[in-house]
């Protein structure tokens, strides 16, 4: 095994199961999310040489969301809506339910604002490092995430969509 393969292997060991999470976050399906990761993991390797000097994960992060806007594009013309449930789930009832409304709010907001509150939420990003992911402006990661969250405070009730969100990564 070469040093690259090496390398690469340790860095999906150690960092798959956050980046299947971001996937599956940023699309909503499980079979979606494991295709969205293994094409971001496929162009990570193929740009190893030059990525891996860097922080590979944000780079990963940022295939992710990108594959996920394209195919939600590509999705609104065809009109499919994704309707499984999350791949983990909580021991206690009440969390089950309350991350399933979490997950159908998630679903209905538009695919760049679905971005931006998993990385900055889930994935606990800053917004500098949010708009690195993203490919945009500062101003635009936080209009996008207050556009967001007013939508998920409709969707769920103001304390609701607030108490998820700050312990979605619990």
């Amino acid at each position: 095994m070469s040093d690259v393969e090496h390398d690469f292997g340790a860095f999906v060991a150690a960092r798959g199961t956050s980046l299947l999470r971001v996937a599956y976050l940023a699309c909503g399906d499980e079979a979606e999310a494991e295709d969205l990761l293994q094409t971001a993991l496929e162009r990570t390797y193929k740009n190893w040489h030059r990525v891996h000097h860097d922080s590979p994960e944000p780079y990963v992060r940022r295939v992710i969301i990108n594959a996920a806007i394209s195919r939600a594009r590509r999705r609104a013309i065809l009109t499919l809506i994704p309707m499984h449930s999350p791949p983990e789930r909580s021991a206690r009832s009440a969390d089950v339910d309350l991350r399933h409304v979490l997950m159908e709010a998630l679903r209905a907001l538009p695919p760049r604002q679905r971005a931006v509150i998993v990385l900055r939420y889930w994935e606990d990003l800053s917004e500098v490092q949010t708009a690195d992911v993203l490919g945009c402006s500062v101003g635009t990661v936080k209009s996008q995430a207050s556009k967001a969250m007013a939508k998920l405070r409709t969707a769920l009730g103001r304390d609701a969509a607030e108490g998820v969100i700050r312990n979605a990564h619990a």
